[in-house]
């Protein structure tokens, strides 16, 4: 069942999104130079290995240039990658991954090879099922990038600061799931990537507004 409202859901998406996928193509393509898509190598079901994808939101073979993890003062993020890396649209593609199978709508994120080594006994349990364009941990690490900011070695501080409560995260996710778990998790997103900017951005604008009302006093 999940499987199929999965294949439903993707395929619906790529439809009513290839506006917005096109038009996000053609501005990465006049940003910089590279390809369209980033195809990194990322763990799946029962550990196979898949390649993921992603619009390039980095330089050319930024892989090269630095580590896997991104803060968000990362000189190799390009300008309109910050732009797509702040409401998530980079994932987007992600959803060519489900159609394929390697992937799920709702599910623990994908890791790269060297993290999934790391992985204890217990978190091995997270490759019985497919990985997810989102999950509690997507939502709960949005800021990500933000909380690496300054990070002198962001690989490290990634396994330290944000790696354990992602672990303990998707081991739930693992033990719980469920249809209506997804459609919770997938509400849960939707208001973190689309509905809280919005809301900090009329904060922004009010806090602007109360500032200038109180220097006209």
């Amino acid at each position: 069942m999940k499987r199929t409202i999965d294949l439903i859901l993707a395929m619906l998406g790529v439809i009513l999104l290839s506006p917005v996928l096109t038009a996000v193509a053609l501005l990465i393509s006049f940003d910089s130079r590279g390809p369209i898509f980033y195809r990194g190598v990322r763990i799946g079901r029962f550990g196979n290995p898949f390649r993921i994808f992603k619009f390039r939101t980095m330089v050319e073979d930024a892989e090269k240039l630095g580590g896997a993890s991104t803060p968000e003062d990362d000189p190799r993020v390009t300008p309109i990658g910050r732009f797509l890396r702040k409401y998530k649209l980079d994932e987007l593609p992600q959803i060519l991954n489900v159609i394929s199978g390697e992937m799920s709508l709702v599910g623990p994120r994908p890791q790269v090879p060297w993290a999934v080594k790391l992985y204890t006994q217990e978190e091995r349990t997270i490759l019985n099922v497919r990985p997810g364009i989102t999950d509690y941990a997507s939502v709960r690490f949005r800021d990500e990038g933000e909380i690496l900011r300054g990070s002198a070695n962001p690989d490290k501080d990634y396994l330290e600061k944000i790696h354990p409560e992602k672990m303990r995260l998707s081991l739930e996710y693992v033990r719980k799931q469920s249809l209506w778990l997804d459609c919770k998790i997938l509400l849960k997103t939707l208001g973190a990537v689309v509905l809280r900017p919005v809301r900090a951005s009329s904060g922004h604008k009010a806090d602007e507004r109360s500032a200038r009302g109180a220097i006209s006093e």
